[in-house]
């Protein structure tokens, strides 16, 4: 099965696989009462700054990935009975999650967790609706962030990489959330020195006449950095974090509202992390059961032990399929596996 030319594997369906020790979905720790929830991998965008390469034009990928709503449940609540009481879980993909056909029913169960306080999610907003909005709001969504990057119809386009993005109805459904719905809004537009400086103050001076921030911080603005599968945006300038957080209180000033943000604004804690199953440099018998997300990437569990996901790096692109072999971890933070054969 293909989705924008790549390999489109549906966990639960076509292949059994754990949902912790991937970067593209699943459940992910990283040592907070935050967990990111990632039912999907796909966008239908081609930002020109994706940190993930992700839409219909990637260079990178090779594979995108659905997870059942069942499966996905199922793994929440094991890592959300050991983080205790007061979970966020922030649904953040490394495409857009309103494309998953399933998300109000995610939400719906998420918020049924006993140790699930807040659900929360990252979009672009690209197929964002009044009639979906209605739905997200009914489900239990306690707030979007909103990443949108300038109000300018054109410029909008040519961020997003596609022609059909409307910035413009995005901004219509926005103001109709904080206008009708008890979601909370929170406007998270990426910083883009030399491209969008002056986009981003009329970014925050649309978001205080709307009304978003009803209860989190109304603004979460972030900085361009650049990563290795990442795309790399040409006339882009260089800030140091130094410049970057003048920036925000020179802008804290002008409009009188808080732009630097620590977690404790989010209510986001330090708690224990899921034990991490394996570590750097051991060795582990594993059958290679999926195709990995970027090239010469493959998904395999291990054959005994912890059920983790484990992605291993080879030098080609054969088909490794159904291969059992030894593989080597090089990698285990935030218990997402990196391994080579050895």
């Amino acid at each position: 099965m293909k989705l924008q030319g790549r390999n489109f594997v549906r966990i639960g369906y076509d292949v059994d696989l754990p949902l912790v020790g991937a970067i593209a979905f699943g459940v992910i720790d990283r040592g907070t009462n935050l967990i990111q929830v990632r039912p999907n991998s796909y966008c239908i965008l081609n930002c020109i700054f994706c940190s993930t390469d992700a839409g219909p034009h990637s260079t990178w990928r090779k594979t995108e990935y659905y997870v059942s709503l069942d499966l996905m449940i199922d793994w929440v609540k094991i890592i959300t009975k050991f983080k205790g009481k007061g979970v966020e879980a922030h649904i953040d993909t490394v495409g857009d999650p309103l494309l998953y056909d399933k998300l109000p029913d995610l939400i719906h169960e998420l918020k049924s967790i006993p140790e699930v306080s807040i659900v929360s999610l990252q979009t672009h907003g690209t197929t964002l609706t009044y009639k979906l909005a209605d739905r997200l709001a009914a489900a239990g969504l306690d707030r979007i962030n909103l990443s949108i990057d300038t109000l300018d119809p054109e410029k909008a386009r040519y961020l997003q990489g596609v022609k059909y993005y409307n910035v413009e109805r995005v901004m219509e459904v926005t103001e109709y959330i904080v206008r009708s719905t008890p979601v909370d809004v929170l406007l998270a537009p990426l910083l883009l020195p030399g491209i969008n400086d002056n986009d981003v103050p009329k970014i925050i001076e649309w978001g205080l006449r709307i009304g978003v921030g009803k209860k989190y911080p109304p603004f979460g603005i972030q900085i361009y950095l650049r990563h290795k599968h990442g795309r790399k945006p040409k006339n882009i300038k260089r800030m140091t974090w130094g410049e970057f957080y003048t920036l925000l209180r020179r802008w804290e000033k002008k409009f009188n509202v808080k732009l630097v943000l620590n977690t404790k604004d989010f209510g986001i804690v330090k708690r224990e992390i899921i034990p991490i199953a394996y570590r750097v440099g051991e060795k582990v018998k594993v059958k290679i059961v999926a195709p990995g997300w970027l090239k010469r990437e493959w998904l395999a569990i291990p054959l005994k032990g912890p059920e983790r996901v484990i992605t291993v790096i080879m030098d080609d692109e054969h088909n490794y399929l159904e291969t059992k072999i030894s593989a080597k971890i090089i990698s285990n933070k935030h218990n997402i596996y990196l391994a080579r054969p050895s």
